[in-house]
């Protein structure tokens, strides 16, 4: 009654005056429906309507409500982004949020209402139901809490989706449908709790007024639903308890808002933040149940090895991983992984990751857990143990296992407070937020009203974006798909796709592709010719509606693996091992291929199912056997906290007593038999010579080891029977490997060894027979390239001085990918993602198909991030400014990296042909203008800030393939001449090949400029020279610097008085990557530098304190030298 009104009076108050009308009340309801589930903006909006009602007469409500529904469909969505729409609703002001990204939902909600209606664990056993894909029934004598509880915990799920029926309220005669045998989210009054309890067997029934939850059963053996993984778990608890829920709290220190608006603003700003904290716990809760579901991923032939990833998982947690792994939702999740996509998962793991699990994603060799990790899980197991929280099992001490043992106890009976490795809510700091007001509806509402209102719109987005800085590249983007949205729905199709075309360079993230389709559909014949005439739109049209839309990968699905069950050609037998996650690179394959095939007398080696099954089970019981193993803490301080027990040896009788032989990765010790005990052995670096013989004993000869070390005199003997053989070619190939990555800098030399190592293990327990060793053997890879050829593998004494490290970006990849460009940017560009102090400088690397990969330039182990710019060759970099690096592609794309977020949002699509080179003024931290250059001659100024064309020119009849800016003027280099322009295009200068040299169907490859010397340095196709002209005039013959033995000239810069020169040349009769050091004021070759077995293709400056040198396909690493 009190909201049901007549002549603007409530019925009692009219019913006392007008007590002899007859007349009767119909209620009726206002539904406003939407696609974007608004339900804090349109419940505000509802109540002012219902404010109005009160107010008018009963012959106005009509009115009033079609009013409404007009003013609300004028209202455009906010794009994704930090741009909120705030329009006035008398007495309300009215927000309506945007989400945060493309993939992320929209948050109109107060997440924690949940929270505030269950405790904790019974919100873990919730989303576990979720996870697993109960069937669940939401109940609640409160319609509006089954629909906003229900959408919260779906939130709660992203970046995983519910991917079966949701009918948050189901009226009673709608009932059946919880019968429904597929999984299923559904909502119902509580007076039908029992109905439903009694019909329907097997359902999950939550009680959201007294925060229970059950499970509907005949049998009545009440619920069994499997425990989240225990550290998970009390991490998400410890985190939800220290969250503030309630605002009053929160806003204690506050003084009252006298202004309704103020006030809402205020409880909107707590929202949002508790919001922001609630999300990032749920997250974290996932990326802890699922963060080692990389580690059994084959990305290459999309593969998920569902087996030995619930092997690594505690057993109590099994039943849960079990129905989690049978779920649409994990496969979902599983393809996502497996596309390497950058979701809100994908970056949480990222920025949450370990170093030591950052070392180990790069690691081309088995992991083990290093000594850190066994004392750092023995002090939890200890604790564990003390805390009663797990299953006494036989001899526990001996045994080390990833995970906490198996547990009985059940979430209610966690005890949070007391889990000291759990951490509080992350404290995030909100993202800035802008809100935008849109201009009020004029009534009545005629035509002239609406184009009003859509004029108005636009001024006012014009008029902000006019005193918006240049910097807000992502509140600018906000801004022009309003502003072309609201163009297009007046019909202004020309405007709109102005404003779409500079959306499309600004964000490409929010660029709405098929409504540009759709508007170049509806254009009439005048408008696009006109379109046609606009070079910009033409462009624009050409890259989203002409372009054919890509067509999605037919092997989208993911596999589990599975053990082959027919023979195998070589081809298929790399597939089969790459898929079972033991190694990816496919030399090493083939190699395993040879060793495996080596009692096959057939013409067509095959290897068969059986063998391969003998040789996986041989490789994964080494794993378990690695993972077993447990030092005392009197061994493990003679260790390195990195170092990992990669194979134990049985019990062998040695001159420092009875004990097994361990090898890490860096020594050889001997663990004592009776009180353990630890005797070094020797580190591969201080071997000396490693043979095996026999020694008598009786009327035997015993197989004995001998080590002999550099520094010591004692020769290390151990009777190791049947074993000799094996660990003779295993410590030889250590040993090779380790003076390899000394030699060389390259400690993957080591890591390689080590893999091939336990290759050999596993084909000797695979084969079993008189030709096992033989058949090891052929992965004796180093040691016999030590033994062939030593000469070959030897570095000189100049490289080696100058050499400091190399870095194999194409780590963990089935093969090298060549190194296209490098660019090092200093300290400070990632303070955004990290802290100030933890910056550190980075290195970019273009790799073959536009892939990026960025690593840690101070570590130089520390992969940050991989990503993929389109599909082509990648040709330059530069650093824009200190928030912005451009690459240029041989797709005519310059694409604009955000290093803060790592992502790939804005394009340049204004050059026609391959972006060969792109241009700063040298010296410059934050250039304000970036100069690029097409292979077509097209050379055009972009503006940093606003990233629009200042000034274009063309060079005709020239081909393009380098340029640099020096005192205001272009040195543009087109093959056949080098060219001087002004920044306007107009010619000054230009030196031509044909004046120079006697072979007229040479070409310039590249050039240096030294304004000191007043030089000009530059390097040919056909000579194995360096050219040097004065600048002063170019027309005199120049100075030529040859370069011994060179056979191929690829790149050139300078650094301090130097001129570094990569190419291929002759060293000790082998063609290998040269790097030539010319002195500049001498014009002389100071230094050859031999460390790349290809081709040197790029070459880069490091503060000119190092220099980088990248290689081609065949090898594809990085060697970093140092600068004198």
């Amino acid at each position: 009654d009190e909201y049901c009104f007549h002549n603007g009076k409530t019925r009692s108050e009219s019913s006392r005056q007008m007590v002899s009308v007859a007349g009767c009340f119909v209620p009726f309801a206002v539904c406003v429906v939407s696609r974007y589930p608004y339900y804090n903006a349109l419940k505000d909006c509802l109540s002012c309507l219902l404010t109005q009602l009160k107010l008018c007469q009963d012959f106005e409500v009509d009115n009033h409500i079609k009013e409404f529904a007009a003013k609300l469909s004028l209202i455009p969505s906010p794009p994704p982004g930090p741009l909120h729409l705030v329009f006035n609703m008398e007495p309300l002001q009215i927000v309506f949020p945007s989400r945060v990204d493309p993939e992320s939902p929209i948050i109109d909600l107060d997440l924690h209402l949940p929270l505030l209606c269950f405790r904790p664990e019974t919100v873990l056993q919730v989303l576990t139901c979720m996870l697993t894909e109960q069937r669940m029934v939401f109940f609640s004598c409160d319609w509006a809490l089954l629909t906003l509880v229900a959408e919260c915990f779906l939130v709660y799920l992203h970046p995983l989706h519910w991917q079966h029926t949701f009918v948050p309220i189901l009226s009673g005669q709608m009932l059946d449908f919880v019968m429904a045998p597929t999984s299923f989210l559904m909502g119902c009054h509580l007076d039908h709790f029992e109905e439903v309890s009694k019909e329907a067997d097997g359902l999950v029934l939550i009680n959201i007024d007294n925060g229970s939850i059950t499970c509907s059963t005949s049998s009545g053996d009440g619920m069994d639903i499997p425990d989240v993984p225990l550290l998970a778990a009390q991490t998400f608890i410890q985190s939800i308890q220290s969250l503030q829920l309630h605002q009053e709290l929160d806003l204690a220190h506050c003084s009252s808002s006298t202004d309704l608006n103020e006030g809402q603003g205020r409880r909107r700003a707590w929202q949002q933040k508790l919001n922001g904290q609630i999300q990032q716990v749920t997250l974290q809760l996932l990326v802890d149940i699922f963060r080692e579901v990389k580690n059994h991923l084959n990305y290459e032939h999309r593969v998920f090895n569902s087996e030995e990833f619930l092997k690594t998982r505690a057993a109590g947690d099994h039943e849960f991983y079990k129905q989690v792994l049978d779920t649409y939702m994990f496969h979902s999740f599983l393809k996502a992984r497996l596309s390497r996509r950058m979701d809100a998962f994908a970056q949480m793991e990222l920025s949450t990751q370990s170093e030591e699990d950052r070392i180990n994603g790069m690691l081309i060799s088995p992991r083990r857990l290093t000594v850190e990790k066994m004392a750092l899980q023995r002090s939890s197991l200890q604790k564990a143990a003390q805390r009663r929280m797990v299953v006494s099992m036989p001899d526990l001490q001996d045994i080390t296992v990833v995970e906490v043992q198996p547990r009985k106890s059940s979430l209610r009976q966690v005890d949070a407070v007391s889990c000291k490795g759990c951490s509080r809510a992350e404290d995030v700091a909100p993202k800035s937020i802008y809100t935008f007001e849109i201009p009020e509806v004029h009534f009545p509402l005629v035509t002239q009203c609406v184009q009003t209102y859509y004029a108005d719109f636009v001024d006012l987005l014009s008029k902000a974006m006019s005193f918006l800085g240049p910097d807000n590249s992502v509140l600018l983007a906000c801004y022009f798909y309003l502003r072309g949205f609201i163009h297009l729905v007046q019909g202004k199709l020309l405007y709109a796709l102005l404003d779409f075309q500079n959306l499309y360079k600004t964000d490409i993230r929010i660029f709405p592709a098929d409504l540009v389709k759709r508007t170049v559909a509806l254009m009439s014949a005048p408008e696009l010719a006109q379109v046609e005439r606009t070079p910009e739109l033409k462009r624009l049209i050409k890259e989203v509606v002409d372009k054919p839309r890509e067509v999605a990968k037919a092997d989208d699905h993911v596999k589990n693996f599975e053990l082959p069950k027919k023979h195998m050609q070589l081809d298929d037998f790399v597939k089969r091992v790459q898929e079972s996650g033991i190694v990816k690179d496919t030399h090493i394959i083939h190699r395993l291929f040879d060793a495996l095939t080596v009692e096959n007398s057939g013409h067509q080696k095959q290897i068969d199912p059986e063998t391969f099954r003998d040789f996986y089970n041989c490789w994964k019981e080494a794993e378990v056997e690695a993972q077993e193993v447990s030092l005392p803490s009197s061994v493990m301080e003679h260790l390195d906290k990195n170092e990992c027990v990669y194979k134990l040896s049985s019990s062998v009788k040695t001159n420092h007593g009875v004990g097994k032989i361990a090898m890490t990765q860096k020594r050889l010790f001997l663990l004592t038999e009776g009180r353990p005990g630890y005797v070094e052995i020797s580190t591969f670096r201080n071997i000396e010579e490693v043979r095996s013989t026999t020694v008598a004993f009786l009327l035997l000869r015993i197989p004995t080891l001998k080590i002999k070390m550099v520094s010591k005199k004692e020769v290390f003997e151990a009777n190791l029977k049947t074993e000799c053989d094996l660990w003779q070619l295993m410590v030889k190939e250590m040993w090779a490997g380790k003076k390899l990555a000394d030699d060389h800098k390259d400690p993957q030399y080591i890591q390689q060894a080590l893999t091939n190592v336990l290759l050999m293990d596993a084909v000797v327990g695979t084969l079993q027979s008189s030709n096992a060793i033989y058949a090891a053997s052929k992965l004796s890879y180093f040691d016999k390239m030590k033994n062939e050829n030593p000469t070959t593998l030897s570095v000189p004494i100049t490289t080696s001085e100058a050499l400091k490290h190399k870095i194999n970006p194409s780590a963990g990849e089935t093969s090298p990918q060549a190194i296209d460009v490098l660019l090092y940017t200093p300290v400070g560009i990632l303070t955004q993602q990290k802290k100030t102090a933890d910056a550190h400088p980075t290195l970019w690397c273009a790799l073959s198909e536009g892939k990026v990969v960025v690593i840690d330039a101070s570590s130089r182990t520390d992969h940050q991030h991989c990503f993929i710019v389109g599909a082509s060759k990648l040709n330059c970099m530069v650093m824009a400014e200190q928030s912005q690096v451009w690459i240029g592609s041989e797709d005519s794309v310059i694409y604009i990296i955000n290093v803060h977020s790592m992502s790939c949002n804005k394009q340049l699509t204004d050059h026609r042909t391959s972006v060969v080179d792109l241009i700063v003024q040298d010296g410059e931290k934050t250039p304000s203008e970036v100069y690029s250059c097409s292979r077509d001659g097209m050379v055009l100024a972009w503006n940093v800030s606003t990233l629009r064309v200042t000034s274009r020119f063309q060079l005709p009849g020239h081909t393009l393939t380098s340029a640099r800016l020096h005192q205001g003027r272009l040195w543009c280099c087109t093959g056949n001449s080098i060219v001087v322009v002004t920044t306007n295009g107009f010619l000054r200068q230009e030196l031509k090949i044909v004046e120079s040299f006697y072979n007229k169907s040479t070409s310039f490859l590249g050039f240096q400029l030294i304004p000191e010397e007043e030089q000009l340095w530059a390097a040919s196709a056909e000579y194995s020279e360096v050219y040097i002209w004065s600048l002063q005039d170019l027309t005199q013959p120049p100075q030529r610097v040859p370069l011994q033995d060179c056979t191929e000239v690829s790149c050139m810069i300078r650094v301090k008085r130097q001129i570094w020169v990569g190419g291929k040349g002759l060293s000790q009769g082998q063609l290998k990557g040269k790097v030539y050091v010319i002195n500049t004021e001498r014009k002389t070759v100071d230094k050859e530098l031999v460390a790349h077995t290809d081709t040197v293709t790029t070459l880069c400056s490091a503060e000119d304190r190092y220099v980088l040198s990248g290689s081609g396909g065949e090898e594809g690493k990085i060697a970093i030298w140092k600068v004198e």
